[in-house]
């Protein structure tokens, strides 16, 4: 049985998770084999089959692991004590900053979502909507407090913004021109100048 730490203490699950998103990275969901993954990990069939139910639980925890980081940091910041036009831009930018941290998993999960069962697809876009929903319910608190125009439906901002989140896989690279947190800079603000009256 594999042991439930390697050398530097680091748990089966994320020796798993960690192994899993970087030959999913690398090969493709569908060109990786458990066997593969158990190898990179230093564990067994057993022990992946013990903390995941499948492949393609650990295709949905790569992303589920980005999106509840971000749900967290998320509410954060909708409940800080600060003006609306602050927290807006603070979350805008935070979301931008976690996906680019996190680059390979919100890459693996464009490329591979049409792997999961419809159930799991499901799972994951309720997650993923809960997320628009509070980061929309910024948008129209300060569109009702007369701080944001309220001549684009708060809908199509945020798909305006997540639609430039969802793409940076595409694109971004830590050795271009900007840095992770200057792309962030400018996509919350560009989302702010969208959004004056």
């Amino acid at each position: 049985m594999a042991k439930a730490t390697d050398g530097n203490g680091t748990p089966v699950p994320q020796r798993l998770l960690a192994a899993a998103t970087r030959l999913f990275a690398e090969r493709g969901y569908d060109r990786t084999s458990v066997q593969e993954i158990v190898e990179a990990a230093g564990v067994t069939k057993g022990a992946l089959y013990h903390y995941f139910g499948s492949k393609e639980d650990l295709l949905q925890e790569v992303y589920a692991r980005v999106l509840r980081l971000q749900q967290e940091r998320l509410d954060a910041y909708a409940n800080a004590e600060a003006p609306i036009e602050q927290r807006l831009r603070d979350a805008a930018a935070d979301v931008v900053v976690t996906t680019i941290d996190n680059l390979d998993d919100a890459s693996i999960f464009f490329r591979s979502m049409h792997h999961l069962s419809p159930e799991k697809n499901k799972q994951v876009r309720l997650e993923r909507r809960r997320y628009h929903e509070r980061f929309r319910a910024l948008i129209e608190e300060g569109q009702k407090a007369g701080v944001f125009s309220t001549a684009t439906p708060a809908d199509l901002v945020v798909d305006y913004h997540f639609g430039s989140v969802h793409h940076l896989s595409t694109w971004y690279s830590p050795e271009g021109p900007l840095s992770r947190q200057e792309v962030a800079d400018h996509l919350a603000d560009l989302l702010l100048r969208a959004l004056r009256p």
